[in-house]
């Protein structure tokens, strides 16, 4: 894997080599410059569901007793309505194929222990869609496994299972329910969150409602002054007093000690000292912590945890002698930092309009960041042209696509949207609201002007509503106004796109219909070639894991159907 991409420059240019914005923008287009020309022969003969079939489904063993060309295509060799595949695509795809980790679920025909059938109850499942229960139902049935197992290979009995970013705690809640009632601890950072838990701990009949009891008369002199000797009280009434702590006239009951505690912090590594020992000296009746308890083996887990977090959670596992094994989810692999600077020397970095949030990303050095690893980290590429593994912000963001999911309907959606973005880049280019990158050769690659995009943030134009995707000329008006309401660009914005007509707009969009499909299957390409990228995220976590002297066992499994939860891989870990 660690060869194969940095050694592929066709696996480079679609992992952050290329972006859709620029896909109109230069001469020639980056469907010349990237796309081999056997591939595009090919793909002239198909249309994309047959093009995505290829990529994501076709058995490529159909392929190998024909006598395909090593160069160029065959036509009297069919495959659908056209000819077969070139022998270069055919061997890429079995390449990225051979890279990606197995993404099917062993385990959620018995998620529940003892081969139980029971679901999550209903007041347990609040706030749930069918994605969050699925999601739910799977790993809290699989935490538990793992936890029985430590108990019974490591003789360790976890105490406390400590929640990363626990967000409204679905999977702490059903944790700390039956048939599991384990006692849990919610790292959370947002207030808002941790009181809608809370809530919803109440509905689930983990907690129960906290019950105020007023003397209403001292209550009422309290907040709106006494009625008898103010005759103004009616202007005091509409402005009640903010109140920091319960006046005397209030007696609070909290109810029984819960098996969850909420902790708010925002977690910037893993050391969890200071969590512990707030959480050992607190007196908060939710903490599920007797004063004759300390923790002692934890285990730390999360459900999609974003960008570095997962990170810190590994990390938990070596830095707290109480933190016995974690299981962890990740998700939102464009939060993640860098911790390489770019190798400016790559033919795929010149493709790409530099930009300051490019720059800024990929020059984080970001100890926290990816990769984690030694080996990662120290990789030598082929040919001495340099170290370690780099996936830029591009890279990152399509690892977070699920092609294998996708559908006739998506596809034509967001094909559409994406090409409309294209098409509005090209019109930002000729009214001289951006700069270009200027003219890029195939034979010369390395050859590109540093311009002063460098220093530019990129225009952003984010979502628009739904109305805007019904036609271009509505996409261009909806686009104008948004842009034309942002401080940053409304001058310029102004200035050179105020006059454009909708028979100026419309005639882009002819002039440029055949790149639709063009782009298509570039996208679709870094769609699934990016699966490669989640891999060696994930497996970068394992050989972390498997660097530290003092865990035992490591492992990466699914524990959700691709299918509802593409981002399914969990990485383990368990100390001796």
């Amino acid at each position: 894997m660690l060869c194969f991409v940095t050694s592929s420059e066709l696996f480079q240019h679609f992992c952050g080599g290329v972006h859709i914005l620029e896909f109109i923008t230069q001469e020639p287009d980056l469907y010349t410059v990237v796309v081999p020309t056997d591939w595009r022969l090919f793909f002239e003969y198909h249309e994309m569901p047959d093009i995505l079939d290829l990529l994501m489904r076709q058995d490529l063993t159909l392929f190998e007793s024909l006598n395909i060309p090593s160069k160029g295509i065959c036509e009297n060799l069919r495959w659908c309505s056209g000819p077969t595949p070139p022998l270069s695509l055919l061997e890429y795809i079995g390449d990225i194929r051979r890279f990606c980790l197995d993404r099917t679920c062993h385990q959620s025909k018995a998620a529940f222990p003892s081969g139980s059938e029971t679901k999550l109850a209903r007041h347990v499942a609040v706030g749930m869609n069918a994605k969050k229960v699925h999601e739910v139902s799977n790993l809290v049935a699989y935490v538990d496994s793992v936890a029985s197992e430590i108990s019974l290979n490591h003789a360790c009995q976890i105490s406390h299972f400590v929640d990363f970013g626990s967000g409204q705690n679905y999977l702490g809640r059903a944790l700390a329910s039956p048939p599991f009632d384990k006692k849990v601890v919610a790292l959370e950072s947002k207030p808002l969150n941790i009181d809608g838990a809370r809530s919803m701990d109440v509905t689930a009949k983990l907690a129960k409602k906290e019950v105020i009891m007023r003397n209403k008369k001292q209550h009422r002199c309290e907040l709106y002054g006494d009625m008898h000797r103010h005759k103004g009280a009616s202007s005091a009434r509409s402005a009640p007093k903010n109140k920091t702590s319960p006046p005397p006239s209030e007696r609070r009951s909290h109810g029984q000690e819960s098996n969850i505690g909420y902790v708010e912090t925002i977690i910037q590594h893993g050391d969890l000292s200071s969590v512990i020992s707030r959480i050992n000296s607190s007196s908060t009746p939710s903490l599920p912590l007797p004063s004759t308890l300390q923790f002692s083996n934890l285990m730390v887990i999360s459900l999609h945890s974003c960008g570095n977090l997962l990170h810190h959670g590994l990390r938990s596992l070596i830095l707290n002698p109480s933190v016995r094994a974690v299981a962890l989810v990740g998700c939102c692999y464009n939060l993640l930092t860098e911790r390489l600077p770019p190798l400016q020397e790559r033919p795929s970095s010149k493709l790409r309009v530099p930009n300051a949030r490019l720059i800024q990303t990929s020059s984080a050095a970001d100890p926290h960041g990816f990769p984690m690893s030694k080996r990662f980290l120290n990789h030598q590429h082929p040919g001495g042209s340099g170290r370690g593994i780099r996936f830029n912000i591009t890279a990152r963001m399509m690892a977070v696509q699920a092609p294998q999911n996708w559908t006739q309907v998506e596809c034509d959606s967001f094909f559409t949207k994406h090409f409309y973005r294209a098409l509005f880049q090209k019109i930002l280019l000729d009214r001289g609201v951006i700069d270009g990158l200027g003219s890029v050769h195939s034979e010369d690659i390395k050859g590109r002007r540093e311009t002063d995009n460098e220093k530019k943030e990129p225009i952003i134009l984010g979502s628009l509503r739904k109305a805007a995707y019904t036609s271009f000329p509505a996409y261009v008006r909806a686009a104008i106004a948004k842009l034309s309401a942002s401080p940053a660009h409304s001058a310029l914005v102004a200035q050179n796109l105020a006059g454009i007509t909708d028979e100026e707009i419309i005639s882009y969009e002819q002039r440029y219909a055949h790149k639709k499909k063009e782009l298509s299957i570039v996208w679709s390409l870094m769609a699934f070639s990016a699966q490669v990228v989640e891999s060696a995220i994930v497996v970068d976590r394992w050989q972390w894991l498997q660097e530290q002297e003092d865990v035992k066992e490591a492992w990466v499994e699914s524990v959700f159907e691709y299918g509802i939860s593409p981002r399914n891989l969990i990485v383990c870990g368990v100390k001796g």
